[in-house]
């Protein structure tokens, strides 16, 4: 064992090691094409022509080439709308009545399958409507609007009144509760604020529905108004009214003046 004091010998340098077939005194090329290669090795790929080929006329403006239709892929979606006990046998009875039935043997339903060409069917198990869009669906906004649709009748709106959804896009439904307008009615004092916006016979729903042009469904303590954006806020402005105490003479005083108004406006 040496002493750790000695001197180390430096380490040999390794013998140069000659390539087999070559000679030391010829020079090794390299990135240099080997032009002895045959030409079919060296051969590029071929061009192949894009859309986005650009060209620039005599003004130095580009022209592209002319882009391509293509059919937007689209993904099956479905829509589930629940329908209330109450509204079941009112849903079957106008499943085809309603819908226009041309032929007993082969049915047909223009507002949800002709108009927005959507798959329909009724599950009377789970007591729901389900819509699927199809290939043949040509709208993005079909699925969205036979949804508003069946919702609008499941509400309780007339279904002529909810075909107008699907023929019109500046028609809304805004529902609120009676008890958000006066949280302190009892059980007798809503059963009366209901009976104020309903009327005797319903005179004072059918002023305010033809006097601000909407639709209007009183769901127990729930109310539906169908119409313009404009027109709801009247037809509601004149509820709450109601709710909060107003004669009704005071209400059908400001009907008649939102009525002249509005044949002024057409």
């Amino acid at each position: 064992m040496p002493v750790p004091t000695a001197l180390l010998k430096p380490p040999a340098a390794p013998e140069s090691v000659l390539l087999p077939g070559l000679d030391p005194d010829d020079e090794l090329l390299l990135d240099v094409e080997d032009s002895s290669l045959p030409e079919s090795d060296a051969a590029a790929a071929p061009d192949v022509p894009e859309d986005t080929d650009m060209t620039i006329d005599e003004e130095g403006r580009p022209r592209f080439v002319p882009g391509k239709d293509v059919d937007p892929i689209r993904r099956a979606e479905t829509r589930k709308v629940t329908i209330p006990p109450n509204r079941m046998s009112a849903l079957k009875s106008n499943w085809t009545k309603a819908n226009s039935l041309t032929d007993i043997d082969n049915p047909r339903y223009p507002p949800l399958v002709d108009h927005c060409k959507l798959q329909v069917r009724m599950n009377t198990k789970e007591k729901r409507v389900e819509l699927r869009s199809s290939k043949f669906t040509q709208s993005a906004e079909a699925l969205q609007m036979g949804a508003d649709f069946v919702s609008a009748f499941a509400m309780g709106f007339d279904i002529d009144d909810a075909i107008a959804l699907l023929r019109l896009d500046s028609l809304y439904i805004q529902s609120f509760d009676i008890k958000d307008v006066r949280q302190t009615l009892g059980p007798d004092a809503l059963g009366r604020a209901i009976g104020r916006i309903a009327g005797k016979d319903g005179k004072t729903k059918f002023a305010i529905e033809n006097a601000t042009k909407t639709r209007i469904v009183l769901a127990g303590s729930r109310i539906h108004i169908l119409g313009a954006f404009e027109n709801i806020g009247m037809a509601r402005e004149s509820i709450v009214s109601l709710v909060l105490g107003a004669q009704p003479g005071k209400v059908y005083n400001s009907l008649r003046i939102i009525a002249s108004r509005i044949k002024e406006r057409f």
